[in-house]
């Protein structure tokens, strides 16, 4: 399964959530923001080659679906309704990833 994970700037949570999901068996992860100073920002290429994309708040997900209809027909887009307060790899954030992404698909 490949998981797009995408928050704002692609420098915490969602680079976060690529390192750990990236290590569990059978799932392809990779990560994007979508303001301009993201470090990988999200194309149509990337929302082509998930297969479900999760998000980490409600305005990350009304931007995608404002910006990348046409491409997001078919897919799944996921609000993990994570805030934007956490180191990279943080514990706390890690613990939340894993539940919320958990709920959301089947691992």
């Amino acid at each position: 399964m490949k998981l797009l994970f995408v928050c704002s700037e692609n420098r915490l949570r969602s680079p976060t959530a690529e390192a750990v999901f990236s290590s569990y068996p059978d799932i392809q992860a990779l990560s994007a923001g979508i303001s301009p100073e993201a470090n990988r920002s999200v194309s149509t290429d990337l929302i082509e080659w998930a297969d479900v994309i999760l998000v980490m708040d409600a305005f990350q997900r009304e931007w995608l679906m404002n910006g990348f209809a046409l491409q997001l027909e078919n897919k799944e887009v996921v609000s993990l309704d994570i805030p934007d307060r956490f180191p990279f790899m943080d514990q706390e954030l890690v613990t939340l990833l894993e539940e919320r992404v958990g709920k959301a698909v089947k691992l």
